[in-house]
């Protein structure tokens, strides 16, 4: 076999490749005897069929087409390995020639990795917030396991923010019930403002039993998006007493006996979810910084066809919601055209990260060890909502165990990257992010989106 390699910009190359006939003869002889077993010939038994009899009674050109389909991939890894490209994506192949018995030439256009320098990232320094703990976020915190203790009482009286009440809701667009625009007997938080607007302003100061109509754009169903008129009847009215904040409380809420205890124990919380934070900010702002410093063409085939993707996803979304495209960019307050530019700016951005990674675990010549991957798997399958034996049978069938080892890979790159990195906080002091490496690593895949981009890999 023979093959040349041809630029066509700085991310695409074309390889032309010339097979000599023989070396087609396994694909031909696998051709031949898939055949036979597909076909009914007098005489002879399903798979006995010989080729001689294959050739005369349907002629040679199916067997050609079965055994050059067959090949190709193979024929087409083997010319990349010989010519050490780093492809991405799939590629565009042609067959230019094929004689009977001579050759087979095809050629095949794919993208490949751009060519850069690292740029240096050793010392870099990044600013992240301060990880102090104020007593009004402790407040906050004890307010909210208070409202999770309280209990609902019911009142005679107007509406007030806060209260709790039950609606029956009823949408109509010109006159017309929408099939999907009726709701009986939902609970809602007066002020939490967790359905259609205007909901508040038209039921507050309102009793129980009374009917109020008002006008909003909804946000679900088939009409999303849309103006709709709102009618809705007020059923109970409850508000929510609380319990006392004190050491009895502490006892019923957690395993403390006092409230000062149970202050320290939240205070402790808040601070290690606040490391946790500093830890995802200079995770982000160490990989801008280098990005920052390197500009260089992407594979376009690439960026489309992962956009392509993305779309499909969303609009899967979409039909699943019972929504349209345009009701969904009105729920977003987003042109089309907003979105489009934001989209290719995420792949963009996440396709340029990966690259730059790829190349530091390169340099670094990072690899990846079963206990990690294991590792990684389990985290990947908690976050899909299957369980660490259905996510590795899915990695598995659809061939996606490279695009995790590389997710592992990026992440220790990235790791790399942020421990020789300075990283100080507001107040300047030095932030010491050791304890959190780990982490770090595995979160990769949410910083520079993994699991989208192994779609443009394969």
């Amino acid at each position: 076999m023979k093959s040349a390699v041809e630029n066509l910009d700085p991310t695409r190359v074309r390889l032309t490749v010339e097979v000599p006939f023989a070396e087609l003869k396994p694909s031909l002889d696998a051709a031949y005897k898939k055949i036979a077993e597909q076909v009914n010939v007098p005489g002879f038994r399903k798979g006995k069929v010989p080729p001689r009899v294959i050739d005369q009674r349907f002629g040679r050109a199916p067997v050609l087409e079965e055994a050059i389909n067959s090949a190709l991939p193979d024929l087409y890894g083997k010319a990349v390995n010989e010519a050490k490209l780093e492809v991405v994506g799939r590629p565009d192949v042609e067959v230019t020639d094929l004689t009977d018995g001579e050759a087979l030439k095809f050629t095949a256009e794919v993208d490949v990795r751009p060519e850069f320098d690292l740029p240096e990232y050793q010392s870099l320094e990044v600013e992240v917030d301060d990880a102090e703990v104020g007593d009004e976020q402790i407040d906050e915190q004890l307010e909210s396991l208070r409202k999770r203790f309280g209990s609902l009482v019911g009142v005679e009286r107007a509406i007030e923010d806060g209260d709790f009440v039950s609606l029956d809701l009823v949408a109509s667009i010109d006159g017309e019930i929408l099939e999907d625009g009726t709701a009986s007997g939902v609970s809602y938080e007066v002020g939490s403002g967790n359905m259609v607007d205007g909901l508040d302003d038209a039921i507050l100061g309102k009793n129980a039993d009374e009917e109020v109509d008002f006008r909003s754009t909804l946000v679900g169903g088939s009409r999303a998006g849309d103006e709709a008129d709102i009618k809705v009847t007020i059923g109970s009215v409850k508000t929510r007493e609380l319990p006392e904040l004190d050491d009895d409380f502490a006892q019923l809420a957690s395993e403390f006996d006092t409230l000062p205890e149970l202050r320290e124990s939240i205070s402790e919380r808040l601070a290690k979810s606040k490391k946790f934070e500093q830890g995802a900010q200079a995770r982000d702002r160490v990989l801008e910084a280098v990005l920052e410093q390197l500009d260089f063409p992407l594979p376009a085939k690439a960026v489309e066809a992962e956009i392509a993707w993305r779309n499909e996803q969303l609009d899967q979304q979409i039909e699943a919601a019972g929504m349209t495209r345009d009701g969904f960019f009105k729920l977003q307050e987003q042109t089309p055209e907003e979105f489009a530019a934001d989209l290719d700016k995420q792949v963009r951005d996440g396709m340029k990260a990966q690259f730059v990674l790829d190349k530091v675990a390169d340099a670094a010549e990072l690899s990846v060890n079963q206990g990690e991957l294991t590792n990684h798997l389990i985290r990947r399958a908690s976050g899909s909502g299957m369980s660490p034996d259905q996510f590795a049978q899915s990695v598995v069938q659809s061939g996606q165990i490279p695009a995790l080892v590389g997710e592992v890979r990026r992440g220790k790159a990235l790791q790399q990257i942020l421990e020789s990195a300075v990283v100080k906080d507001v107040s300047g002091n030095v932030v010491d992010l050791t304890e959190l490496a780990e982490a770090e690593t595995d979160a990769f895949g949410r910083a520079a989106g993994d699991e989208h981009y192994g779609h443009a890999h394969e």
